[in-house]
């Protein structure tokens, strides 16, 4: 069990390390090696003071290099930086170590140059107090739990949670082989290692495994990885969870043909979903011929394993719904030989570090044989909000759709009818999936299928409205002239017209022909953030481009402020979720639109329903008022000092570049946009590389503690305190660094109040685009009181936000009425917890 000690010994190691070595994986490795290092040593000292026998490691020409060898008071900064620096290069050719820990060891090194950090390392190392691996082990594990946290470009971005739960579905048997092919840390591995020895226990954790079933085990588990690193991490943590030797392989899973050979019982994997730029150069041994690294490791799996193999994969929503060849063909591939499920998760388990939807594909050969049906299963909630924090919920589907899958299971075995479906399940006959020309396997599309549920008649879009969509063209944009609103320009319910193009009378003209917008009309975005549906309250001219234009006359039998509610429901967002196309950009096409099926009570029950909901949203409104319109009051003493922010802070800027977007992996790019009256948010964010982030956070690297605020655009002067440890680069933002003269939290409820976004307004510059100036903001003249009163104000203002988060609350409750009201006319029926 983790103790305290070791936690904070941990921290405090990241903590030093965080300025010279900022790349999170790299982190990991150096408190990796001085672990070990340092576990050797006192392994040799116990051998030898307790045990009295003789040293093992540390001994002849590489006694030198022993850990307390190097804490010896004779040494300089700089002796003890080339003598620690020459170990880490030479331990990998010490005969006397473990091949295991060489390998460890090989191609290590310092990545920096700097005594005084090197000297605060190893004495934080040095605190550590182990004489087993398993305390070593507690402490890598913690290691890698935080830095998961940060998510380094997806290397550690599973969720523990989720690997434990794809285990559970494969249910790995202590006479099984397992492989990862893209293993990284080794989580999975470690997982059904440990849900064996859960199976096989009784007073003590495995206890019911013979001599002989652990001799197996050693050789069981197998892992491959492309990167020396992550094979260095794997092996280390094998190593620390009880493998002497494991079987941890640098290997290039998709272009090697060495281990082509091997196949298992048993294949987990979250494979990577980032394809380098050009494709990857398979060889030609491949079932599917395709270039994108997520066809190709899905395809190696399901090839790989034994004639009555099974596998868990996580896999992305390109897998599951992309209509290239190659998808198709892979799904084509899986449903004829292997697939016997798909688990769909919420599109928000992998955020903030890749916004793509996932999806878990369950493969058993044996039962595959024996089923005509796919069981889909949707899981809403994974035991955590889906927000940038994550935190923990008491919602969790995952233990349902396990039992359901295992019952799934059960009857295929029994050749028994699985009749007691719950609701987050659904079953589809394979023909029905092969018949689909895409042959989607997105959860989504099948659980349309239950939208019979309703009690009312469905009617086809097209049948009650007029449904049109705006130009097609692309006009020329002028200085003075009529807005082209775009989906972009849908924003919270409403039209954004602060950031939209003008287009000519002219142009204008030659859009309203084909898709003129009038009052009462329903404007809804058909690219990007599909759906958002507005009725729209014409108080000036527009034209429309990507946007769908829903219009009604007299005769009309659909009440439009109910078809809005619709057409904004989670039925309607997860039938665009599965049909729409495109990649980078997902957007859905016209005839879709007009084809959608929707409830359609009687207008008297239309209008009904519509009371109840508006009854619900001026709730809403007026709790939102509250939490839109209150700032934090600040009386201002005269006799107060006024300081200079950069007296008190470090105060910088973000980068003044534009970095390429990356579609998946990336590091998020928070920009002004991010930072909302709610902290920062990454609903909305782009991802950049690995070596765009490095560059940028040598001038302004965001930590803990911290305090950002918005430089440009409408909401500049928004600010938030960072009270999490993950990566993120800035732009348009600026970095202020407390130095310990101020109260942070006093300095972040000054920055957020009416004083402060008075100054900032009044200081800005700029024409339609406002921005406060780097040196402005250095110059930001801030009221200190002493110190006590400083604490007085955060607290009372503390305070003020409880009611505060008492509107939040009320917001979400009447929020989920709404919802819970639209699913009854879908005929879905859902509790609503009160506050």
């Amino acid at each position: 069990m983790l103790d305290n000690i070791t936690k904070k010994n941990i921290d405090d190691c990241r903590d030093v390390l965080v300025g010279k070595v900022p790349d999170p994986k790299s982190q990991i490795e150096q408190i990796t090696l001085a672990l070990i290092y340092k576990f050797m040593d006192d392994m040799d000292k116990e051998a030898v003071e307790k045990f009295k026998g003789k040293a093992k490691f540390f001994t002849g020409e590489y006694a030198k290099y022993g850990w307390r060898k190097l804490f010896d008071p004779s040494l300089s900064g700089q002796d003890m930086l080339a003598l620690y620096s020459e170990a880490l290069e030479k331990l990998n050719t010490n005969p006397n170590i473990p091949e295991l820990f060489r390998n460890i060891f090989k191609n290590a090194y310092l990545p920096y140059r700097d005594p005084s950090t090197l000297k605060l390392f190893l004495k934080y190392i040095n605190e550590f107090e182990y004489s087993h691996s398993e305390k070593l082990g507690d402490a890598f594990e913690y290691l890698l739990s935080v830095m998961g946290s940060q998510g380094d470009a997806g290397q550690f971005r599973t969720p523990r949670h989720i690997i434990d739960f794809v285990t559970a579905c494969v249910n790995p048997q202590k006479n099984e082989t397992v492989l990862d092919p893209a293993c990284g840390t080794a989580g999975f591995l470690l997982s059904a290692y440990k849900h064996i020895l859960n199976q096989n226990t009784d007073k003590r954790q495995g206890d019911k495994l013979k001599p002989d079933d652990r001799k197996k085990l050693a050789i069981n588990f197998v892992g491959y990885d492309i990167s020396p690193d992550m094979v260095r991490l794997s092996l280390a943590n094998m190593y620390l969870h009880g493998f002497a030797t494991p079987l941890i392989h640098e290997y290039d899973s998709l272009s090697s043909e060495d281990r082509w050979q091997e196949t298992f019982d048993v294949i987990l994997a979250n494979p990577p979903f980032m394809t380098p730029k050009g494709g990857i150069r398979p060889h030609k041994k491949f079932g599917v011929q395709a270039n994108k690294a997520e066809v190709l490791f899905t395809d190696y799996i399901a090839e790989h394993l034994n004639s009555n193999g099974r596998a868990g994969i996580v896999v992305p929503n390109g897998i599951v719904a992309t209509s290239q060849t190659a998808y198709k063909q892979l799904r084509k591939m899986l449903v004829q030989d292997s697939l016997i499920a798909v688990i769909s998760l919420p599109a928000g388990v992998f955020q903030p570090y890749s916004g793509v939807k996932t999806s878990v594909l369950i493969l058993d050969k044996r039962l595959a044989k024996k089923s005509q049906h796919i069981l889909f299963l949707k899981i809403e909630n994974d035991g955590f909000d889906l927000g940038a924090q994550r935190r923990e919920i008491d919602k969790n589907d995952l233990p349902s759709a396990l039992q359901t899958l295992e019952a799934f299971k059960e009857c295929l075995s029994n050749d028994r009818a699985f009749e007691d479906l719950p609701s987050l399940a659904t079953l589809v006959e394979k023909e029905i999936v092969l018949e689909n020309k895409d042959i989607v396997l997105s959860a989504e599309r099948y659980f349309e299928a239950k939208v019979s549920l309703t009690e009312f008649e469905l009617a086809k879009l097209e049948d009650i409205c007029d449904v049109r969509d705006g130009t097609h063209d692309s006009p020329t944009y002028v200085m003075d002239g009529f807005p082209l609103v775009t989906s972009k320009n849908i924003i919270d319910g409403k039209i954004d017209f602060s950031n939209v193009n003008l287009i000519s009378r002219e142009d204008l003209d030659k859009i309203n022909k084909r898709s003129l917008v009038e009052d009462g009309d329903i404007i809804m975005p058909m690219i990007g953030t599909i759906g958002n549906p507005i009725i729209v309250k014409k108080e000036r001219e527009f034209g429309i481009k990507n946007v769908a234009l829903i219009k009604f006359n007299e005769n009309t039998k659909v009440n439009n402020v109910y078809l809005k509610y619709i057409l904004g429901s989670e039925q309607i967002n997860d039938f665009f979720l599965s049909e729409a196309k495109g990649v980078a950009q997902k957007y859905v096409s016209l005839g879709l639109l007009r084809s959608i099926e929707i409830p359609l009570p009687p207008l008297e029950i239309q209008q009904q329903i519509v009371a109840e909901i508006e009854g619900y949203q001026k709730i809403i409104d007026g709790a939102k008022q509250v939490v839109n319109n209150y700032k934090p009051t600040i009386t201002i003493n005269p006799d107060w000092e006024m300081v200079e922010l950069d007296q008190l802070c470090d105060v910088r800027d973000g980068t003044h570049d534009s970095p390429k977007y990356v579609l998946e992996n990336g590091i998020p790019f928070v920009t002004q946009k991010n930072i909302t009256k709610e902290g920062l948010s990454f609903d909305d964010i782009q991802f950049i590389s690995r070596e765009d982030h490095q560059k940028i956070i040598k001038r302004s690297n965001v930590e803990f503690d911290d305090i950002i605020i918005s430089m440009i655009g409408a909401n500049r002067g928004m600010s938030c305190v960072i009270d999490d440890t993950r990566e993120f680069s800035i732009k348009n933002v600026g970095l202020i660094k407390p130095l310990g003269k101020i109260n942070h939290t006093y300095l972040l409820y000054f920055l957020k109040s009416q004083n402060a976004q008075e100054y900032i307004s009044l200081m800005s510059s700029g024409g339609a685009q406002q921005f406060i100036g780097l040196t402005t903001l250095r110059k930001f003249p801030i009221p200190v009181p002493d110190v006590v009163e400083q604490t007085e104000i955060v607290k009372a203002i503390e305070e003020e936000m409880q009611l505060v988060n008492a509107n939040k609350r009320l917001i979400e409750i009447f929020e989920q009425k709404i919802k819970t009201k639209i699913g009854e006319v879908w005929g879905v029926k859902e509790e609503v917890s009160e506050l």
